[in-house]
């Protein structure tokens, strides 16, 4: 009996491991997931609603991938001949949460969840292209914003597609790895603050802008 209690024990606990990887992992990157969602759901207002996660996300994806390694090392130890021999709820029948099989697939679903941000743009819709118009070369300007909390293609895809809708923006290159956007527009149409304040619509708040001095052709 001791040994049946000490087993069950010891696969409450491998489960219990198991879950915390998962969850782990699965927070290393709702910073990255939010946005694409967001995107698809045709709400500005959550694509950062998890953003102050982006700074914890390398330590996230550490112990998500510590504990998975744990969980791998509880199932692949040797069983000692006592655990073997037990009777063990007098069944041999396994539990779904048991088998290497169930363990791989919560691995391998964490490994695409903490990688999303590798492919997470390609469920991005892309932004309505907008007509850019004619603008003469006196009108147009442009202004470089440096953005807090991008973290992934799919910040990238929300904020472009914040820029799209503004009547009199000719063009944006937005980076998440510079934590910046490019923006061109058309000075007669629209000013800085408006270009801003779609920005920050998508929750990544910028954190300054500089405006080009040079003459945009």
């Amino acid at each position: 009996m001791n040994n049946e209690n000490s087993f069950l024990k010891s696969e409450n606990s491998s489960r219990g491991i198991i879950g915390a990887g998962l969850l782990t992992a699965f927070a290393a990157s709702l910073c990255c997931i939010t946005p694409v969602v967001a995107l698809l759901a045709g709400s500005s207002s959550i694509a950062a609603s998890f953003s102050w996660i982006e700074p914890a996300r390398p330590y996230l994806i550490g112990l998500s991938v510590a504990i998975l390694a744990f969980a791998w090392y509880l199932k692949l130890k040797p069983v000692k001949a006592t655990d073997i021999n037990c009777n063990c709820g007098t069944t041999n029948k396994a539990s779904f949460l048991q088998p290497k099989t169930f363990l791989g697939m919560v691995t391998l679903f964490a490994i695409l969840t903490m990688s999303f941000p590798l492919y997470g743009n390609i469920f991005s819709p892309k932004p309505k292209v907008q007509a850019a118009g004619i603008a003469s070369v006196n009108n147009k300007q442009q202004v470089k914003f440096i953005i807090q909390y991008m973290s992934c293609a799919g910040c990238e895809a929300e904020v472009n597609n914040e820029l799209s809708k503004v009547n009199g923006v000719l063009s944006y290159k937005t980076s998440y790895a510079d934590k910046s956007s490019l923006v061109t527009f058309d000075n007669s149409k629209v000013d800085v603050k408006t270009i801003e304040a779609a920005i920050n619509k998508t929750g990544y708040k910028v954190k300054t802008y500089a405006i080009s001095k040079e003459e945009i052709k």
